[in-house]
């Protein structure tokens, strides 16, 4: 089973706690040996549904957007970013440098290409730029990729 991730960024430590349960109970529920996580690590969901699948026994592969991406990364999440990246058993690239938002999106689309199955991390609501999390569970929707948003109940970003 191959399956990617894509979801919000900059969630509140109660939110991120629950999302993290969230994550893992999903994983959980899948032989390890049948189970590929397609991720861009990006900090939050990307990265934690990421470290899950490894710590689960699964295999890692990573998108990455833009040869600029790991620039446009917070600082403080770069250490998490390299270990994944080291971790990954096939690496996938846009052939984009500059990480834009029309990067982002070309690499969730190919994310979405690669995978049975999208995990969206999401509150349902419109993209607040262009290559959230919203345009990237339509693109899911409009290429017949099934989606599966898990989103704790009554929380917010």
């Amino acid at each position: 089973m191959r399956v990617g991730i894509t979801g919000h960024r900059g969630l509140s430590t109660q939110v991120e706690a629950q999302v993290r349960a969230l994550l893992s109970e999903y994983v959980t529920a899948h032989d390890p040996s049948n189970l590929v996580g397609v991720s861009c690590i990006a900090d939050g969901p990307d990265s934690w549904f990421a470290g899950t699948v490894l710590e689960h026994g699964g295999r890692l592969e990573v998108v990455i957007p833009a040869t600029e991406y790991r620039q446009g990364l917070p600082d403080w999440h770069h250490r998490v970013y390299d270990r994944l990246l080291a971790r990954a058993a096939d690496v996938h690239h846009t052939g984009i440098t500059e990480s834009t938002s029309e990067a982002h999106q070309a690499g969730s689309e190919i994310l979405v290409g690669l995978v049975d199955e999208l995990i969206a991390v999401w509150d349902g609501k419109p993209a607040r730029g262009y290559g959230g999390t919203a345009d990237v569970v339509a693109y899911a929707e409009q290429t017949g990729v099934p989606v599966r948003v898990l989103w704790p109940e009554g929380a917010s970003r």
